[in-house]
This record gives C-alpha cells, sequence and structure tokens, in this order.
C-alpha cells in the first residue's frame, strides 16, 4: 500500500521544543483549533473547547503558574515550560462529561498537532492543564473567556508557531508493537 498524505503527516509530525517569535497568522491559528474541535467526542457531545491565551498578561500568569508546577525545569531545557511558543492553545473539557473530557480533549490536542504540522507550524503538546484549572491563573482564563458557569478540566495545551530548530527525525515503526490475539 502507497504512503498516503495523512500517513507522511502523522509519520513526520514530531514535537518542537524551540519557537521563533514570529507569531502565526490568525487564519492558520483557527485552521488548528478547528482541527481540535472536529475530532469526535465522546456520545458526540462536544464537551471540549479550544481556548487562545492571547492577553499577554494572562499568557504570562499562565507560563508562570505553569512553571511552578512543573517544579525545577529537567537538565537542558528552558524555564519557560511553553519553549518560547508565541500561541498558547488551551483544551478544556467539561466536567459534566468527565467520564470522556480527558479522551476527548486529548483527541483533539492529536488533531491540532498533525493539522499544524500540515500547515508548516511547529506544535508541542504541553501538560500541567488539570493543575492549572485550580489556581488563580486558570480561573482568570476561565472568567475571561466567559465560562465561569461551568466546571472544567483542563486537558492540555498546544505550544504553537514556527519551529526554530530543525524538525526531529522520526522514529522507526516498531510492528512488535501491533499485535494480534
Amino acid at each position: 500500500m502507497n504512503e498516503t498524505e495523512l500517513d507522511r503527516l502523522i509519520r513526520e509530525r514530531r514535537s518542537i521544543r524551540k519557537f521563533k517569535p514570529d507569531v502565526p497568522p490568525k487564519e492558520l491559528v483557527d485552521a488548528v483549533a478547528k482541527a481540535g474541535l472536529l475530532a469526535p467526542t465522546g456520545r458526540n457531545q462536544g464537551s471540549t473547547v479550544v481556548i487562545r491565551i492571547g492577553d499577554p498578561a494572562l499568557r504570562e500568569a499562565i507560563v508562570r503558574t505553569n512553571a511552578e508546577i512543573m517544579g525545577a525545569p529537567p537538565p537542558g531545557r528552558p524555564a519557560d515550560p511553553f519553549y518560547g511558543a508565541p500561541v498558547i492553545l488551551l483544551v478544556i473539557a467539561s466536567k459534566a462529561r468527565a467520564e470522556t473530557a480527558v479522551h476527548d480533549g486529548s483527541l483533539a490536542l492529536g488533531n491540532m498537532m498533525l493539522k499544524a504540522h500540515e500547515l508548516g507550524l511547529g506544535a508541542c503538546w504541553i501538560h500541567r492543564a488539570a493543575q492549572e484549572m485550580d489556581t488563580p491563573a486558570g480561573r482568570a482564563v476561565i472568567e475571561k473567556a466567559g465560562l465561569s458557569d461551568r466546571e472544567w478540566i483542563g486537558v492540555g495545551h498546544l505550544a504553537l508557531g514556527y519551529a526554530d530548530q530543525p524538525l526531529p527525525a522520526p522514529r522507526p515503526y516498531d510492528p512488535s508493537r501491533y499485535i494480534t490475539v
């Protein structure tokens, strides 16, 4: 079977951990967010929401809070857990759909990473969104987004922008990880 464009995107997509400061055009960022919102959700309930952290002060609060939750940066990693990405997209899901919320948000983030790669953007999934929801910074995001009428589960962030590093090489496919029983 010949490799399709989707196969290539899946094979080549890699997490980017160094970004240029240039902000991608709104149309590209919107396309990435839309790809996340088109992901399947449990019972087709559409429990996920994508929030672009555009306010500079709020962005700084999220970066600082995420870094505090992370603790000391791992050796060789910057203190900025978002690697200097000019765009941060936060994926949250309704606690009313708690049984599938994390799964729904994970599918959204997966779609978003593939779309970013297709559009020539770099992306990296950043954890600790769940812990952020219980901090002043997390509550400020929810409030500013006008979503304080419900409770939310933070699923993850997408650090997004133009890569300032070569695309890491794809790891080889390991057929031993596919098992038929």
